[in-house]
């Protein structure tokens, strides 16, 4: 944007040096032409470009404040316009992030299944597949599966409110629901392993309470690392058995089971140590969706923003959520973790693109996976929570963090805090990028239209040696309008809601597209060519310029951009389809400049100061209908390219349901 103002004075300074060097040249009044030239250089140079840029960003941070997305950068807005790829965490992001263990699977293939949502205990039971409730130790190989989980755990749940990670607030619950959350007090904790990413288990060495100077390991984790650290199994939760042939398969099979249900499956097993580790069994937890979050993944694919997920699930659990939140589907490629560790960087940068969902993953893999997608020319937003997230934040074009389950560190290195950690909140902050650029390059296209008409007017006549048909007070107070409340109020146009749909902006396409530049052009020939129409036509009556002319043309150019302005609310819609009242600002604006128009016209200290005289009633509607014109090229110049981008459209769309 600095970029553009620096271009764009310059371009100014050299039109006025030119008609400053044509008027003295011309033998005009050095006097003269120098103050009309400092009066095109106040005019035509957009000194409030920065300042509407800069209000415009602060107010679309305010408006994603309000819809739960704290921008740190305000640079950052815009670029959300340009996102291309949405990396997303599935826990707590797509997700609710609210644990709830559906089933327990022991050891021997008995099964148990818990009611309730949530983390409240008193909301659910657990009931044996022959319909006995599970109580205390009622079940053995059920209930030690439980214990094991609620021993090996470092969450605490008060008042439906969990302390700690989800994934063992959910354990505690359900050792609440069989009431078996006292089995920790039996226990002390002598050593413990704390769960990381890379290793995907913890463990912990605990002495119990009836058996003083004994030790007992417990270990709860991912299946496949779990079950490659056990040497047998418990049968009846009591009796350690050596695994028969083929029976971990047959656990990786329940296991896959119950992950292809949508389920997160942890597995739990005990022993003396490390080396003489027993399975227990599986418990299924269920994190659902959240609610729109498919519609919103939906709205943003469609908008030509491809959305990845990334979790620390299995394959089977990681895809089923993919499938119910419209991310995955069995076409769709998926990359683990350790897929991603035995690839060259090279090798990832090939088939980055096809992939949807990683499994598996932790923070380190988040880098590699952000490095490859800007390496293909995506513009990244990655989402995480974790210290050793801060990384791949800080790589990524967004960063993007989460407010509620978010560290310090984390949020200290993201562009973007999600208060709510929700998906859809990602959306919103998208929409609102989108928006502020749109209404950005509404505020340059009429700031340069009247620029250019402006400038070209005082060219015209004095390369044709014509009198100035504006006065430097003339000039000065258009400038008030261009860069004024009425060109302002642009930026703050509401959002549209359409917007979204739009397809990425190319991050290295210029602000001043060939299409904006016809449209400027095309704004200020009109306004040329009326203003100029007015100017001869008030000076053929008597040949002689008066205040009477004057007055008229400068109404005339005034009018005609505020004219202007109206149609460069929305550069794609029509006023009816966005509302001729929604944008109170502009309304307020343009009614206060009017007025003080009229004030300059009718009032007499203002006539003096501005060399005006009053106009009757006819003349303020035949100027009123004249400079209309600009508007009614304008929509109709919408309303034509409208019409065939729906025909192209409806054109596709029967294409493609024929094939």
């Amino acid at each position: 944007m600095d970029h553009l103002g620096t271009q764009l004075s310059i371009y100014s300074f050299c039109v006025i040096g030119v008609i400053f060097v044509i008027g003295l040249l011309q033998g005009r009044p050095a006097l003269d032409m120098f103050t009309i030239g400092v009066s095109l250089a106040v005019a035509a140079i957009p000194e409030g470009l920065p300042v509407v840029v800069a209000v415009t960003l602060a107010i679309g941070v305010m408006r994603m404040s309000k819809r739960k997305a704290v921008v740190k950068k305000l640079s950052a807005v815009e670029t959300l316009g340009c996102v291309t790829v949405i990396c997303a965490d599935k826990t707590g992001t797509l997700t609710k992030n609210e644990m709830t263990a559906s089933v327990v699977v022991a050891a021997d293939g008995t099964r148990a299944d818990i009611s309730g949502v949530g983390y409240d205990p008193t909301d659910g039971e657990c009931r044996m597949e022959s319909g006995e409730k599970v109580s205390g130790h009622s079940h053995p190989a059920i209930t030690r599966v439980i214990e094991i989980g609620c021993v090996c755990n470092n969450a605490q749940v008060i008042n439906g409110s969990v302390l700690g990670q989800p994934t063992e607030g959910a354990l505690m619950v359900l050792a609440a629901k069989t009431q078996l959350e006292i089995s920790r007090n039996y226990f002390k904790r002598v050593h413990e392993i704390p769960f990381k990413s890379e290793t995907k288990w913890m463990c912990v060495q605990v002495e119990p309470s009836t058996q003083p100077e004994t030790f007992e390991t417990m270990v709860k984790g991912a299946p496949d690392r779990v079950l490659e650290m056990c040497c047998g199994y418990y049968s009846e939760g009591v009796r350690p058995m050596q695994f028969s042939e083929g029976q971990k398969e047959q656990i990786y099979q329940i296991a896959r089971g119950m992950g292809n249900s949508g389920l997160r499956v942890i597995a739990v097993a005990s022993g003396k140590d490390m080396k003489s580790l027993y399975y227990a069994g599986l418990v299924g937890i269920l994190d659902p969706p959240r609610t729109g979050a498919a519609e919103s993944v939906q709205i943003v694919q469609s908008a030509g923003v491809a959305v990845k997920m990334i979790t620390g699930d299995s394959v089977e659990t990681a895809c089923s959520i993919g499938v119910r939140l419209q991310i995955y589907s069995p076409n769709d490629s998926c990359l683990s973790g350790q897929q991603i560790d035995d690839m060259s960087d090279h090798e990832l940068e090939l088939i980055i693109k096809s992939v949807v969902v990683f499994y598996r993953a932790s923070p380190r893999h988040k880098l590699k996976i952000v490095k490859a997608l800007k390496n293909v020319g995506e513009v990244v937003a990655m989402t995480g929570d974790g210290v050793n997230d801060a990384v791949a934040l800080k790589t990524s074009d967004i960063g993007i963090a989460m407010g509620i389950s978010g560290t310090d560190v984390c949020k200290e290195a993201a562009d973007m805090v999600l208060v709510d950690d929700n998906f859809m909140t990602i959306r919103a902050a998208i929409e609102e990028g989108k928006g502020i650029y749109h209404n950005i390059t509404n505020f340059v296209r009429f700031q340069l239209s009247t620029s250019v008409a402006a400038l070209s007017l005082i060219a015209i006549s004095t390369l044709f040696h014509f009198e100035n048909p504006l006065n430097a007070m003339q000039i000065l107070w258009i400038n008030i309008i261009m860069d004024g409340p009425p060109a302002q109020s642009l930026g703050v146009e509401p959002v549209d809601p359409d917007i979204i749909k739009q397809k990425p902006r190319n991050v290295k396409q210029p602000m001043i597209t060939k299409s904006l530049i016809i449209s400027i052009l095309s704004s200020a020939s009109i306004i040329i060519i009326g203003t100029m129409f007015v100017f001869y036509k008030e000076m053929a009556a008597d040949n002689h310029i008066s205040k009477r002319d004057t007055t008229m043309t400068f109404t005339c150019f005034v009018l005609f951009d505020m004219w202007n302005a109206l149609s460069c609310r929305s550069s794609r819609k029509m006023i009816w389809e966005i509302g001729l009242l929604q944008n109170r600002m502009f309304c307020l604006a343009v009614s206060g400049s009017l007025i003080c128009q009229l004030a300059v016209i009718y009032f007499s200290p203002l006539q003096h100061v501005f060399q005006t005289e009053a106009l009757s009633f006819f003349d303020l509607v035949f100027l009123t209908i004249l400079t209309s014109t600009v508007f009614i090229f304008n929509e109709t110049k919408k309303y034509i390219e409208l019409r065939s981008t729906r025909s192209i459209a409806l054109f596709d769309s029967t294409k493609n349901n024929t094939l």
